[in-house]
């Protein structure tokens, strides 16, 4: 008997050894204008979202992590090549019907290291990377693609299955819907992994749209009911890896492309979409990846969108390119409970102009489009030198400077800045 309950003890350490160490599935789940208020777990009472409440319940909840830029193109190319959007020239405009702008020939993303360990990938939902033959997401290692090239509210809009338009106009009631029925079906497809979704959802983007069993179900209107579609969106996610029984080895990430923009909360973050303030780049982020991460924790440390590139290469040993500044860091540790983050500091972009900097307990801004303030470093004006330092530990709303009280801190801010301004910004130069 005794030897029967070791040889059975054993086997089941072999299992879950084998589970934690094998290569594990990736799923990031991407909302278009989605606010870090607009959901339960971040404070929000008035939208349901049970099943996002209960992904964080059984995984981390990320209290300071940011998107890389405060509009829906360069955010993008943030998350999928893991820098900055002024390296790869993404920083200026979103990408539109009618211009070129979109992701670079050389580009290396999430999708392309993945492939080289052989996973399956697959892009569902919103590209906005560029619309031309080398910017299609099939060439920039995504196997599948369904989904609309850019924001819902730009004309012409098509859906594509690959590189075929197969709908025009497109029936948006029923995107939300349809995204999640192909994520599924790629997941059941390829549930022997590993496998790679990135499932980049249109809404809440506006013009907003629902399906009829949404409809008038928020007390939060039109935009609740959005919400509580892409809520229902994710628990499809969740109950499908659980059938299937690979929620145990996969990492699902939930966040979003910026702060939300005329509908939707920010929380108690000031400033919504397109500005620098923390309201339009302090974004929500979840991770469940039951193997590794234990349920129901939260970490204050600073991350942002380029952190999943290096991340999740390095949990599926792909060799971090070398031939590229990569500015993300791997945030592994953060996610499995060690509560610091890898990054000194973290620049703000507003466009190609670094807007502010962000270290964990402080942030000096420097820019804000939004309410027309450009303040210049080394002017004798009233808020200079160097800039509004915002005590984040305590008094994230950015309401009160304490620059006067902390000058040491807000020079060492500022070193930061002009080395940013550098190397980062456009030849070095700023503008007039």
């Amino acid at each position: 008997m005794k030897n029967t309950l070791c040889l059975w003890a054993f086997a089941l350490l072999i299992s879950i050894t084998s589970i934690a160490s094998a290569t594990p599935n990736v799923i990031i789940i991407f909302a278009d204008d989605l606010g870090i208020g607009d959901i339960g777990p971040y404070g929000n009472t008035i939208i349901k979202t049970p099943n996002l409440d209960r992904m964080a319940a059984n995984g981390i909840k990320l209290t300071s992590f940011y998107a890389s830029a405060n509009i829906c193109t360069p955010s993008r190319g943030g998350l999928l090549m893991g820098q900055y959007p002024i390296r790869n020239g993404l920083s200026k405009d979103v990408a539109r019907p009618s211009n070129k702008i979109g992701i670079p020939d050389n580009a290396i993303t999430i999708a392309d290291g993945l492939k080289t360990k052989d996973y399956a990938t697959a892009l569902v939902g919103k590209w906005h990377l560029g619309h031309r033959e080398n910017q299609w997401p099939t060439q920039h290692g995504f196997d599948y693609f369904y989904g609309l090239p850019w924001s819902n509210d730009m004309l012409p809009l098509a859906l594509y299955r690959q590189s075929e338009a197969i709908e025009e106009p497109v029936e948006q009631t029923t995107l939300t819907k349809r995204y999640t029925e192909e994520s599924i079906k790629f997941i059941e497809d390829n549930k022997d992994g590993p496998f790679f979704l990135y499932l980049a959802h249109s809404m809440p983007h506006i013009p907003l749209f629902v399906s009829k069993d949404f409809e008038r179900t928020s007390e939060a209107g039109l935009y609740g009911d959005v919400i509580e579609e892409l809520d229902w969106s994710v628990g499809q996610i969740l109950d499908t890896l659980e059938k299937q029984g690979l929620d145990e080895n996969t990492l699902v990430v939930f966040t979003s492309d910026n702060g939300p923009w005329w509908e939707g909360s920010s929380g108690q973050y000031r400033n919504r979409k397109g500005s620098s303030w923390e309201g339009g780049m302090r974004v929500p982020m979840i991770a469940q990846w039951k193997a590794k991460i234990k349920p129901g924790m939260e970490s204050s440390a600073i991350s942002m969108n380029i952190d999943l590139l290096p991340t999740i290469f390095n949990m599926a040993d792909v060799p971090i390119p070398t031939d590229r500044p990569i500015d993300g860091k791997d945030i592994g540790r953060i996610l499995t409970g060690h509560d610091e983050s890898p990054h000194e500091f973290l620049y703000l972009f507003d466009g190609s102009i670094i807007a502010g900097v962000r270290s964990q307990d402080w942030k000096l801004v420097y820019q804000s489009w939004y309410r027309n303030w450009n303040a210049k470093i080394g002017l004798d004006s009233y808020h200079f030198p160097p800039g509004l330092l915002f005590d984040m530990k305590n008094h994230p709303e950015e309401l009160y400077s304490m620059t006067r009280e902390n000058p040491a801190i807000a020079e060492q801010h500022a070193k930061w800045l002009k080395a940013g301004q550098s190397t980062l910004e456009p030849l070095g130069k700023r503008k007039k």
